[in-house]
């Protein structure tokens, strides 16, 4: 028998932002910003940020990476649930999205913490391994172009040190993932790297329904 799921309607999603969401001021107003910014649905959801900062807690995190920043939610997210001495490496190829992310990451005060490299992510996760990184991170976000999705997950396994998490977003990239007729590089990318995990002895794996589909990796020893 298949487990009953509740619908998420409008109301009840309002309902449960209205007694759970704790937003800071920086943070409901980057969300507000980027209402009228291209792509704005590319920004994760605010009930997600909350889950990923309540994870950098509970994991202690005080190292993380960032791959794909758009214009900085997510990274201020995590940002402000690290202590102090913590810090984010953001990688991004945007200045003008990016931008927008900066002013509200002073606006918290957490600016310092954000390393933002601008540039292919690929490139700077090799740095990062090249400057003696690997096994020495504590958390990884992974939110980019979907087509690198698997060279971004193998670099950030080796960037983690074991107990480390890594969270991949938009695994279920509105259901056209369970779609066989959809064959796009996307889709197609995402669907091989989905299929690649479940087989992963190396790490201990959970996909939620989050969003658009977010799935943990905790690296094992």
């Amino acid at each position: 028998m298949s487990a009953r799921l509740l619908p998420l309607t409008e109301h009840l999603r309002d309902y449960l932002l209205s007694v759970s969401l704790r937003e800071t001021p920086a943070q409901a107003a980057l969300r507000e910003a980027t209402r009228s910014v291209r792509g704005a649905l590319m920004q994760i959801s605010p009930e997600q940020g909350a889950f990923m900062a309540l994870l950098v807690e509970l994991t202690g995190a005080r190292r993380a990476i960032e791959v794909g920043t758009f214009t900085g939610y997510s990274a201020l997210t995590v940002a402000q649930a690290m202590p102090a001495d913590g810090r984010l490496v953001c990688c991004d190829v945007s200045e003008e999205w990016t931008a927008i992310g900066r002013r509200h990451w002073e606006m918290a005060g957490v600016a310092d913490r954000i390393d933002l490299r601008l540039g292919p992510a690929l490139e700077t996760l090799d740095s990062l391994i090249a400057e003696g990184g690997a096994g020495q991170w504590d958390m990884a976000f992974i939110d980019a172009d979907k087509a690198n999705y698997d060279g971004y997950y193998e670099r950030c396994l080796a960037l983690l040190r074991p107990g480390g998490l890594v969270l991949i977003d938009n695994v279920l990239w509105s259901g056209a993932v369970a779609d066989p007729a959809r064959t796009d590089a996307d889709t197609t990318a995402l669907r091989a790297l989905n299929a690649k995990l479940h087989g992963d002895e190396r790490v201990t794996l959970a996909m939620l329904p989050v969003g658009d589909g977010l799935t943990l990796a905790l690296k094992r020893g």
